[in-house]
């Protein structure tokens, strides 16, 4: 940023951030305390950019790589940039880390006294993405979701100071289902990367072939896969959503937002008929608006 608060093109920072926008759930409503718009923008920055990291999207020119110390020569080496990017992220806990979104993000960790476990979870998923890109069975993949979705709603409970263990248990649980969601969305995108993250012990048992995700659309194979993994979504996030009414005000209506996001995501997926591979299914505002309205009310 400049000392005016304006980014500069290519910004690592308001590149990272500016993606919020196409996220399935609200990141940081405009109705939440300031306080927490900001703490939830900054948890937002960390985990998207450790994502862009460790699928090789961050923005052209380097940028993020030479605020992390990595010689343009490595830059595109992503287990040396997340090393870095781990490195720089324990000068946030007993020093002044380098890049702008980690000195952004201290400002959360001191005023919550938040521990690096979460952080390194998130930084851990990453990693096994460039060495894992095929899961044998389920737990494997909620396994994998345990180091790649539950440490953010776990971030979560700890800024807004609600955290619990059943609070957590019920955070877990919505967490995992929205990172299945997204990976349903994302079969093609996946499957482009070189990653499947639909167990291989579930194509094995409706038949699909990795081939058979290349195709421009969906066959009646894939579609019964996807259907099948996507009523695991939603028992997911109808097992955690007691959650919301667990709190009070306008942490309700956010935790809302993320149950509500992942089931308007789940009717979109639905209502292609179950056919990814075109690109991902998104819902339209209406659909997440009615969603939101039906989670506030206890109702899937």
């Amino acid at each position: 940023m400049t000392e005016s608060g304006t980014a500069r093109p290519g910004d690592p920072e308001r590149d990272t951030l500016d993606k919020a926008a196409a996220e399935n759930f609200p990141v940081a409503p405009f109705f939440l305390p300031r306080a927490w718009r900001a703490d939830l923008m900054a948890l937002y920055g960390f985990a998207r950019l450790v994502d862009d990291i460790g699928d090789g999207d961050l923005a052209p020119g380097g940028a993020d790589a030479r605020l992390l110390g990595v010689p343009p020569r490595d830059a595109e080496d992503r287990l040396l940039l997340l090393d870095a990017f781990e490195a720089d992220l324990r000068k946030v806990f007993d020093a002044t880390p380098g890049h702008p979104l980690l000195r952004t993000l201290q400002r959360t960790v001191h005023r919550h006294r938040l521990g690096p476990g979460p952080f390194l979870d998130l930084i851990a998923a990453n990693r096994q993405d460039q060495l894992v890109t095929r899961y044998e069975t389920y737990d494997d993949l909620l396994a994998y979701c345990a180091l790649s979705a539950n440490p953010v709603g776990r971030l979560v409970l700890a800024v807004t100071g609600t955290t619990t263990p059943e609070r957590t248990r019920l955070s877990d649980a919505i967490c995992t289902a929205l990172q299945i969601v997204e990976h349903l969305q994302d079969v093609a995108e996946d499957l482009r990367r070189d990653r499947v993250y639909l167990p291989a012990e579930d194509l094995k048992r409706f038949h699909v072939q990795e081939a058979d995700l290349a195709a421009p659309t969906a066959g009646a194979s894939v579609r019964a896969l996807i259907a099948f993994e996507a009523e695991r979504a939603r028992h997911l996030l109808d097992q955690g959503a007691p959650l919301v009414d667990s709190v009070h005000g306008r942490l309700r209506l956010l935790l809302a937002g993320f149950v509500a996001g992942g089931r308007a995501a789940l009717h979109a997926i639905a209502a292609a008929e179950h056919d990814v591979l075109p690109g991902p299914p998104k819902p339209g505002r209406l659909r997440l608006l009615r969603d939101v309205g039906a989670t506030l009310r206890g109702k899937g």
